[in-house]
């Protein structure tokens, strides 16, 4: 995927090279005009040039003679998902995000993405990983590679390609590690920070620590996990349901080979032969409303099923998202050799 700032011309830039940069963005020919502090004045396509010139404007004078002066645009601070499948469904299919000042900060370009989630993602990666020894003794496990890239590489980039750009990544064990292989995000178009838990907060402890959020939805998520789950029908069902929280659930079905009698008191109500019964186990993928982050302790251990107790008890909506696509945990030996075979034909 193209860095953002491939699409931006500074204002006073001639035509001739303005053309110039849209051959090379080729099937992504579309740019945008922005003054010295990258604030948007405008949009561009071949087709203004097009017009230009038959309106016998030169390829000298500067490209802010035929820009779009008032392009379609998101704001990072305030959309919702609608607006953006509505351009999606529209296609509109390369729009500048933009700040509260009107600088061009990210670029939405549908040719790479699916989506564009206003959700803030942290990634829980500051496990030992001690059931992957001897692997994990100078590697961290997220930075393990499953194929040709590591486990957390793969969570990265699928959760990116929903348009979800703003990251905090829990560290502990090995983490520089993982601080120098990601950075600050800035090559792959994302804001990322790390967080750094002295000690273990358990899986929710850590959102405690961090409060600048940029989202009204937060998602929370193990960072060994490999999966193809649709983020946005995710989000899309959390709205729907009305949900403070959600978690995603593997569906594991039990086949009895015998039947099952239903009894009351020691009388036989009922009776199923061979019935096969399915239960819901905790996928380690959580979606919640930002305000749920006020339920957690400050800096104490707390995990998620301590958080969706508590919230059960308080009466807020706890919602149930059985994933009907792939699934794993990368906990075990075994558990990493499947991943090496299946990410040759799992279906992103």
């Amino acid at each position: 995927m193209r860095h953002y700032k491939d699409h931006l011309i500074p204002s006073g830039t001639s035509i001739k090279e303005a053309l110039k940069v849209l051959d090379m963005l080729a099937k992504d020919a579309v740019t945008f005009i922005v003054d010295e502090n990258d604030k948007l004045l405008g949009a561009m396509t071949d087709g203004d040039v097009r017009r230009g010139l038959i309106n016998d404007v030169q390829t000298d004078q500067p490209v802010d003679t035929i820009i779009q002066s008032d392009p379609k645009y998101i704001r990072k601070s305030n959309y919702d998902i609608d607006k953006i499948i509505k351009y999606r469904e529209n296609n509109f299919q390369i729009l500048p995000i933009l700040d509260e000042k009107d600088r061009v900060i990210n670029v939405l370009n549908f040719n790479y993405l699916k989506s564009y989630l206003p959700v803030d993602v942290v990634i829980m990666a500051g496990g030992k990983g001690t059931r992957l020894r001897p692997l994990t003794e100078d590697t961290p496990k997220p930075l393990l590679e499953v194929g040709d890239k590591p486990i957390l590489e793969h969570n990265i980039q699928r959760l990116s390609e929903y348009g979800m750009d703003d990251f905090w990544i829990t560290v502990n064990y090995l983490g520089e590690q993982i601080e120098e292989h990601f950075g600050n995000g800035n090559g792959r178009n994302l804001h990322i920070e790390y967080i750094w838990e002295n000690e273990p907060l358990g899986t929710a402890g850590a959102l405690s620590k961090i409060e600048n959020f940029r989202h009204d939805y937060i998602l929370l998520t193990n960072s060994d996990i490999l999966t193809n789950l649709d983020y946005e029908d995710f989000f899309l069902q959390f709205l729907e349901e009305g949900a403070d929280f959600a978690v995603v659930t593997i569906p594991y079905k039990v086949d009895i080979p015998y039947a099952v009698l239903e009894t009351s008191n020691g009388h036989v109500m009922n009776f199923k032969e061979k019935p096969t019964y399915t239960y819901y186990s905790n996928g380690g993928i959580y979606l919640m409303k930002r305000e749920i982050v006020d339920f957690i302790p400050n800096n104490k251990f707390y995990d998620t099923t301590d958080l969706m107790e508590k919230l059960i008890a308080k009466g807020k909506k706890v919602f149930s998202y059985p994933l009907t696509g792939y699934w794993l945990d990368i906990g075990k030996h075994e558990d990493f050799e499947k991943a090496q075979k299946d990410i040759k034909t799992i279906k992103f």
